[in-house]
């Protein structure tokens, strides 16, 4: 046994509360005349050497009352002074499990204290003892000298360990993760990365790959992370820091499930899981790439001073499952200093692009690919289908409503529910949502009414109601400005600004969106559509007077082909897909094409392709005798052949 040694360490607020100077006998003063942090740990550890060599020499191992006093004082405020601790502090024995091993019938390990440990081993020990801390640390050299008098094998065997540093790595679909292990921290900095996470949780030891930033519907970080630790025990510490600061803003930290993070952090794909099985790397995400950049031109603009690890296998470019690259792509780098290097690079020139870098996670690598793996906006087609749009009519009188701030769980029916009475003035097929790129609501929705003061009306009575605990603003517009929204153009308060596809330099002045004179189907073809495959059923609002939002069977059905431009967003109500029936598919390729099943479908054709340029693609292929006739444009009738659109059916 060592010279017992007791140091103070100067806090920054001097303010002590009355609970903490009745139980220690500090004041202020004292406080304020005490040595820093740094200058007392640099004490501590010559003090501790010191003693040692006089008694023999020899390695030595920290022995604390509980794990709070390292997990959850010394590492969290070293980390937030950047101090670097010795390597001692980062092992040690906790003397109230040691001494539950020993004494199992005794308590739970963290319920014990000093006292209940020495009371219960019938221990003497010195009650007149006032200086705060001393009669603690005396007491617990007495209970360790008991217990090594014990035989016992499997007395100080097992040290607890403090991770110094967060590892990465994957996470798969198929891993099971205990729900009593995972936390929610709310409240980050947008920009933080995985490693903020876990120096804001320093002293826990967290999973590898664990800490899953979770991004919102258009990609972008929401503030949220899911955590997940190595047991039970470091999870209810973490509980404990709720409403702790990183930085200026406090972040809450609440319980959640395995379920939520293997959602967040998990993955399929055998591509990531090969590209983040390097360990020990730094992730930075690159957005914005030119559509035709490949890994040299990547590699090229990041420069020989910030080498990728591994070259190009260290990229890993985000693509959509017909395989279009996204302009996203994912680089390792082997050290932090080589990722500094490389975001200095932000907002550089790529091509004609600004590329935009980020610090990134396995985690978000997974929601990124996961997201673009799923479902596109515009499905690609197994079978011909057929469009069935409700056009809009044209008009600039305001009777329409707008919607801005809708929930993004929102559905039709919750709308309906919120306009009330004035659903009842709801046009047929008059409920419009607005997707975003993603083909996720955007928050927005468009409300055709009967006219113009019924417009007005339900926006004096419903502006600023609340639905799902957000208020939503109602603002009435015109049928003009509702199809150029939908039709991918913007609404704001300083104007509308026209859809891609109306742009100059994209279309033909000519291009009507929903003014285009439909093409009519055939009574007979519409005919071979069953009523209840063709359309859903009726929807009914909560009004005296019932309104059907979707149309019932009818013997015609309209084909507006804007639907296959890609100008998102869309709304759901206004344009849906239903399969061919196959006795019409038949009668197709009989009255059409010579053989069944002879039809192909060529997607991304440029706008000025004629047909002699579409015939030179197939001039190795044996076309129908009609060859001309056989190219049926996908479009609108007001077209020539030279403006003809993307899609043509050969």
């Amino acid at each position: 046994v060592g010279t017992l040694h007791k140091s103070l360490v100067r806090a920054e607020a001097a303010a002590l509360s009355p609970q903490c100077r009745e139980a220690s006998g500090l004041s202020a003063d004292s406080l304020a005349r005490a040595e820093p942090l740094d200058k007392v740990l640099q004490q501590f550890s010559q003090l501790v050497s010191g003693d040692v060599a006089l008694l023999g020499g020899g390695p030595y191992m920290l022995c604390t009352d509980g794990q709070q006093l390292l997990r959850q004082v010394l590492h969290p405020e070293a980390s937030r002074k950047n101090l670097v601790l010795p390597d001692t502090f980062f092992s040690f024995y906790d003397l109230r499990r040691e001494f539950h091993v020993q004494h199992p019938s005794t308590c739970p390990a963290r319920e014990l204290t000093v006292a209940t440990m020495a009371q219960d081993l019938g221990l003497e020990t010195d009650a007149t003892e006032d200086d705060f801390g001393v009669w603690e640390v005396k007491t617990m050299v007495a209970v360790i000298l008991h217990l090594l008098e014990e035989p016992s094998g499997q007395l100080f065997s097992k040290a607890e360990v403090v991770k110094q540093k967060y590892e990465t790595g994957p996470c798969s679909k198929a891993d099971v993760v205990d729900s009593e292990t995972v936390v929610r921290a709310r409240g980050l900095p947008w920009q933080s990365s995985d490693q903020d996470v876990a120096r804001f949780f320093k002293g826990l030891n967290i999973a590898r790959g664990g800490v899953a930033l979770c991004l919102n519907a258009q990609g972008r970080r929401n503030g949220e992370a899911l955590i997940r630790f190595v047991d039970s025990e470091q999870r209810d510490l973490a509980l404990q820091r709720h409403k702790h600061h990183m930085g200026v803003r406090y972040i809450e930290v609440y319980k959640a499930t395995g379920e939520e993070f293997v959602k967040i952090a998990g993955g399929t794909s055998l591509e990531v899981a090969r590209f983040l099985s390097r360990e020990d790397q730094v992730i930075l995400r690159l957005r914005g790439l030119p559509f035709s950049a490949g890994p040299e031109d990547v590699l090229g603009f990041l420069g020989p001073e910030c080498p990728v690890t591994g070259g190009a296998d260290g990229l890993l470019f985000v693509r959509h499952p017909d395989g279009r690259p996204t302009g996203d792509a994912f680089a390792l780098f082997a050290c932090e200093e080589l990722a500094q290097a490389a975001l200095r690079r932000h907002k550089g020139i790529l091509g004609k692009r600004y590329i935009e870098l980020f610090r990134s996670t396995a985690a978000e690598v997974q929601q990124v690919l996961n997201r673009y793996a799923s479902s596109p906006l515009l499905p690609t087609l197994t079978a011909p289908l057929l469009p069935i749009p409700f056009p809009l009519a044209a008009g600039t009188g305001r009777d329409c409503v707008r919607l801005r701030g809708l929930p993004y769980t929102a559905t039709i029916e919750d709308i309906l529910s919120f306009l009330g009475e004035a659903a009842a003035d709801i046009r047929p097929h008059g409920v419009h949502m607005v997707l975003n790129q993603q083909g996720r609501p955007s928050g927005d929705a468009f409300i055709q009414m009967t006219s113009a003061e019924r417009a007005l009306a339900a926006a004096q009575g419903c502006h600023k109601k609340v639905m799902k605990e957000r208020y939503v603003e109602v603002v009435p517009c015109s049928t003009e400005e509702m199809s150029r929204v939908l039709m991918g153009g913007t609404l704001s308060r300083s104007g509308m600004s026209p859809p891609p596809c109306k742009l100059p330099c994209l279309s033909p002045p000519t291009y009507a969106t929903f003014q285009a004179t439909p093409t009519l189907i055939p009574a007979e073809t519409a005919a071979l559509y069953p009523s209840s495959a063709l359309l859903p059923a009726a929807r009914v609002p909560a009004a005296p007077t019932p309104v059907a939002y979707y149309p019932g069977p009818a013997t015609q059905l309209y084909m507006n082909y804007t639907a296959y431009y890609p100008s998102p967003p869309v709304s759901p109500t206004t344009v849906g897909y239903l399969a061919t029936p196959p006795t019409a598919l038949a009668s197709a390729s009989t009255s059409v094409l010579s053989q069944p099943g002879a039809l192909v479908r060529m997607q991304g054709v440029p706008y000025t392709a004629g047909m002699k340029d579409l015939l030179s693609v197939f001039q190795a292929y044996q076309l129908a005798p009609d060859d001309y006739t056989s190219l049926m444009p996908v479009g609108d009738p007001p077209r020539t052949v030279l403006q003809a659109p993307k899609e043509w059916v050969c």
